[in-house]
């Protein structure tokens, strides 16, 4: 039997080096975290989760994912990016960051995934969500790194570990951290798998001190 696994695109970048050493049969299945909740709300299963934090601790408390089963695993920035090649606006300050916001001629950013519903609301915070959505590609899933190489947007904005899993694509870092949300992603098994012993040891095995240096690798904080 294969070990299903539920997990966010902000992990990809890990997974896809660690799932080929784990010795695991490992079905993982990547999307946005909305759409995955979606999928589990709707009667979906699988034998371990990763997502949000948040998330993994709503689930645990109405019973779908196994209580004290959450393993953090990496704290998550969002970053934004430019094709290769283009001009690197400032984003250091907020006060910087909104005036490349204001002139930039398109963003693009992800419509179900965590940094696309906080940058959302940020926006709204800002004041600039009419101004930005008006020049916005959002897409419904997926990488948003991927529409500056096909010369959709100029800037993308996403999970520094999910824009870093687009190669050729310039990354100008972190937002800046007094408006960063808190995000961790965590793992925890489904209640009642018949896989328990294997997700475990796939939890052992993607978390602490001997992958550490990975995650950093792929632009989040190990846990």
């Amino acid at each position: 039997m294969s070990l299903k696994v539920f997990s966010t695109l902000g992990v990809v970048g890990v997974l896809d080096e660690l799932l080929p050493r784990l010795g695991l049969k490992v079905v993982p299945v990547y999307e946005p975290t909305k759409r995955l909740v979606d999928r589990i709300l709707a009667g979906e299963r699988a034998d371990l989760a990763i997502l949000t934090s948040d998330v993994i601790d709503e689930l645990m408390a109405s019973g779908v994912l196994e209580p004290g089963s959450r393993v953090d695993l990496a704290r998550s920035y969002v970053g934004m990016a430019v094709a290769p090649g283009a001009p690197r606006p400032d984003i250091s300050t907020i006060e910087a960051f909104r005036r490349t916001l204001v002139a930039a001629k398109n963003i693009g950013y992800s419509r179900a995934g965590a940094s696309g519903i906080f940058f959302a609301g940020l926006l709204e915070r800002m004041g600039l969500a009419a101004e930005v959505n008006a020049k916005a590609t959002i897409i419904p899933s997926g990488f948003t790194g991927q529409l500056l190489l096909d010369g959709k947007v100029e800037l993308a904005v996403q999970q520094v570990s999910e824009l870093m899993a687009v190669p050729g694509i310039d990354l100008l870092g972190r937002i800046p951290m007094e408006i960063q949300p808190d995000t961790i992603f965590s793992a925890a098994l489904f209640a009642g798998t018949a896989m328990a012993r294997e997700a475990r040891d796939f939890v052992a095995a993607v978390s602490g001190p001997s992958v550490a240096a990975l995650y950093a690798e792929k632009g989040l904080d190990p846990a």
